[in-house]
């Protein structure tokens, strides 16, 4: 019988530590709990830095709440309709 090996990753969305399958690594997975879709990586190394971290958490926001907006499709302005 085969053993499947796990590494703990938290979710980048709300945090909670998942149990995610060694051959997951690199592909894209989804939290359990709030169902936002991630990318699962080798805990022991260090994320690359985010470029923008405004857009990231407006992407994470929206994963969360479930909207998923598609990238760069947001209002020029906000409050003018």
């Amino acid at each position: 019988m085969c053993k499947i090996t796990y590494f703990v990753q938290p979710c980048p969305t709300c945090g909670r530590k998942l149990q995610v399958k060694v051959e997951y690594l690199g592909l894209e997975v989804s939290c359990q709990h709030c169902g936002a879709k991630f990318t699962s990586q080798d805990p022991t190394i260090l994320a690359a830095p985010i470029v923008n971290p405004i857009e990231d958490a407006l992407h994470r926001a929206d994963a969360y709440l479930g909207k998923g907006m598609p990238t760069s499709h947001f209002p020029a302005t906000f409050g003018t309709n």
